[in-house]
């Protein structure tokens, strides 16, 4: 499955309660399940007016209608071509 990261505009989201996002994850989770393909919600991230959040499926448009079902914005939606963090340093020093 290839991976995405989406990003969300939503006024106010570092302001959600908890118990906001836990019904926002039940929303996104009842999406995902009638989507009927492969689909994994990995994390999301809230930060000032934004929720950014990491999928994986098989194709950008799967993406899409997971927003529609849910009823949630998609700002922008970008495949992940590369993963790389502190650790892929050393792979230079090897």
């Amino acid at each position: 499955m290839k991976r995405y990261i989406i990003e969300r505009d939503l006024p106010g989201a570092s302001q959600l309660t908890m118990d906001e996002l836990a019904e926002i994850t039940r929303t996104s989770n009842e999406a995902v399940a009638s989507l009927g393909v492969p689909y994994t919600w990995v994390m999301s991230y809230v930060a000032g007016d934004k929720i950014y959040c990491v999928h994986e499926t098989d194709d950008a448009e799967t993406v899409r209608e997971h927003a529609r079902r849910g009823g949630f914005p998609c700002t922008l939606l970008a495949e992940v071509v590369a993963e790389f963090g502190p650790e892929t340093a050393r792979r230079l020093a090897a």
